[in-house]
């Protein structure tokens, strides 16, 4: 149920669980199918269930800086380095299997672009799929320029291979005039009335308090304070207490808790689109009457710019995308990462992964970039009123720096610390250069150049390397996939939770989010948090 502070405060619960967002709504719904169960959710957000901001697919153009619908899965080999790093278990079967669990896909239909392969999809999930009702001409003109380009077309990018171009799919419920699925709808609306499971809103999760005694030398988990309308309360845990407030929150929690990486970058390249393109682009939201005009025709249930989606993507080896350089700059890496070892300055735990990108880096099959086509103008100049744009998002998959996350304060409502260490390592700014050149060789290669009037940003500008390398560094952007704050490693390895997702040394207190993740993956993180949610959830229920 929605629950008022007085339901809450000072209560007992079984579990509770921070944060009501991706990964804790699919555990806390699991957790309650147990009516023996009561669950505690404490969001820090307001409801905002009928927000068309959420709700509708356009409205990505407009609020841009939150990879909310991509619908996408990490490569095999990916998954399958986790038991690498210690932690058994977590292998691609186990992630192929949660991966399907989760989804609900409904198959493109005939007069859409490449309609996937089936085999790898989930079909009775709660997480409504699909590919979008409508897909812009000019993808279609990236994707098969890609493939004059040496990248193979996958029908099946979800079956652990993503190497290559696709259409991908999106969070979308199809029969809802394809509206957004996410977990307030998939997990939240159908156990809201349910007694055993309460959700608190614009409740702040502060603190884990631990009982006096311990439980074979464990601290056990039995409070946690939370800030609602600017007060502290407590509300109290008879089992366990999971946290699950994000990549960024989760830390900053548990570090004020007495318990003691940030995303990778990405660069846009924008072109003018030629004005005989005959497909509409996000531009055209900005202007009022338009936009309004599309949300009349969304309620009739008619064809609309909502319906778009971002349907074209691209992940490529180092090999494809900088061809002439790959090999000087994967020399380069591996170098500097063996300087770093003989000097005495890696971690164990950083060595390992790094020795892991280093692999990954070497493997011709294996992504490093990530090119996303958005029909819109997402970069630094001011576009032109009427002109309809194009940008290609070019972002790093596999950073070798190294960002941190603390807490600021004792104060929770103090944002946390965040130092990303942005190109820390060289060869980061390296990889993001040779992507903007490959989108210009890509934007000189047909049918492609068709549709492109000319480059906006960086422009003819921006030449050299080092002019590149300046452009990026002034306007690279975060991908909000933001992990490993408190990576799941051994302990000796510096880890925070095992595999098991329990924080070392406590007997009840687990961490269940993207910050529990200990690498970069090739692939957007939303599939991702709903399996560490699952996951957390049946390792719960088996624990007792």
């Amino acid at each position: 149920m929605s629950a008022k502070l007085s339901d809450v405060v000072d209560k007992s619960f079984d579990y509770v669980v921070i944060g009501g967002g991706t990964a804790g709504l699919t555990l806390a719904a699991r957790l309650a199918e147990d009516p023996q169960r009561s669950v505690l959710v404490l969001e820090a957000g307001e409801p905002n269930l009928d927000d068309p901001k959420i709700l509708l697919g356009a409205s990505y153009g407009l609020t841009f800086g939150d990879q909310k619908y991509d619908w996408q899965r990490a490569r095999r080999e990916f998954c399958d380095e986790f038991p690498c790093l210690g932690n058994p278990g977590w292998n691609w079967d186990m992630f192929k299997e949660y991966f399907k669990r989760i989804e609900h896909f409904t198959a493109a239909s005939d007069n859409q672009l490449f309609p996937h392969t089936s085999e790898c999809r989930g079909v009775s999930g709660p997480i409504k799929t699909t590919i979008a009702h409508t897909t812009h001409l000019i993808n279609k003109m990236f994707l098969e320029t890609l493939q004059k380009m040496g990248a193979p077309l996958l029908k099946d990018p979800y079956g652990g291979n993503n190497t290559g171009c696709w259409t991908g799919a999106s969070s979308m419920n199809r029969a809802a005039d394809y509206t957004r699925s996410y977990a307030a709808t998939a997990h939240y609306l159908p156990n809201k009335d349910k007694p055993n499971f309460t959700v608190l809103t614009e409740a702040v999760g502060a603190r884990v308090l631990f009982s006096d005694e311990t439980v074979g030398g464990e601290v056990v988990a039995d409070r946690v304070v939370f800030i609602y309308g600017g007060t502290e309360y407590i509300v109290h845990a008879r089992k366990e207490v999971i946290c699950a407030a994000g990549a960024v929150k989760s830390p900053q929690i548990i570090e004020l808790s007495g318990i003691g990486r940030p995303g990778p970058f990405f660069i846009n390249v924008s072109f003018e689109l030629d004005p005989k393109m005959e497909h509409q682009t996000f531009d055209l939201l900005r202007d009022a009457g338009f936009m309004k005009e599309q949300a009349r025709l969304q309620g009739l249930g008619m064809e609309n710019l909502h319906r778009y989606a971002i349907g074209a993507f691209a992940y490529l080896p180092l090999s494809l995308v900088a061809s002439s350089d790959a090999r000087s700059i994967g020399e380069g890496v591996a170098a500097l990462v063996q300087e770093q070892k003989k000097g005495g300055g890696l971690p164990p735990a950083l060595a390992e992964q790094y020795d892991v990108q280093l692999r990954i880096l070497e493997d011709k099959s294996q992504p490093d970039v990530e090119l996303i086509a958005f029909p819109g103008f997402l970069t630094s100049s001011t576009p032109e009123a009427g002109k309809r744009y194009l940008t290609v998002m070019c972002m790093q998959q596999h950073p070798f720096s190294r960002g941190s996350i603390h807490a600021h304060s004792g104060d929770p409502l103090d944002h946390p610390d965040i130092d990303p260490r942005v190109f820390e390592n060289p060869y980061d700014l390296d990889i993001l250069v040779q992507s903007i050149k490959f989108v210009r060789k890509l934007a000189q290669t047909e049918p492609f150049k068709s549709g492109v009037v000319r480059e906006v940003d960086p422009g003819p500008k921006c030449v050299t390397d080092q002019e590149l390398k300046e452009y990026v560094k002034n306007f690279c952007h975060t991908s909000w996939h933001a992990i490993g704050g408190l990576s799941m490693l051994p302990r000796e390895k510096h880890g925070v939770v095992d595999p098991a997702l329990k924080v070392y040394g406590t007997r009840n207190l687990r961490v269940a989010d993207l910050s529990v993740v200990p690498l970069h993956i090739a692939a957007h993180t939303q599939t991702l948090a709903y399996v560490i949610g699952e996951k957390a959830a049946d390792i719960i229920k088996t624990s007792g």
